[in-house]
């Protein structure tokens, strides 16, 4: 299983699809709150891979909710409203993402990635 799926240490977790895909895989162990974040992640990643924008939505906030200071919650953050977009078609749910990152996990690579989001004020 190791060879097939290109597992380099163990633990490692990963979540397919019903085609046997993989959507999402963390190594290593985690505790108990950090190891749920990542399954709900994956969830979220492979709801949102099979178009079910609003299902992704609501599994990525819930590891937003209920995971605040895990790893995956950045992430997720910034998945909410990429899956709030693809739902709707409203740019507004990038902007208002973006600025949910300038005071939360404003430190991390997925607030740099929305940071394009946010509205950025004209120079004087």
């Amino acid at each position: 299983m190791f060879q097939r799926f290109g597992a380099q240490w163990t633990p490692t977790a990963i979540i397919l699809d019903s085609e046997g895909k993989e959507q999402h895989r963390f190594e290593g162990f985690l505790p108990v709150d950090d190891f749920l974040a990542q399954l709900e992640l994956g969830l979220a990643k492979l709801a949102f891979s099979h178009g079910q924008f609003k299902d992704a939505e609501k599994r990525f906030q819930s590891v937003v909710e209920q995971f605040p200071s895990s790893e995956a919650a950045p992430e997720a953050l910034y998945w909410t409203g990429v899956s709030r977009y693809k739902d709707t078609g409203d740019g507004n749910a990038l902007t208002e993402t973006g600025r949910q990152f300038q005071s939360r996990y404003k430190d991390t690579s997925w607030a740099k990635k929305a940071s394009v989001w946010v509205e950025q004020p004209a120079p004087k």
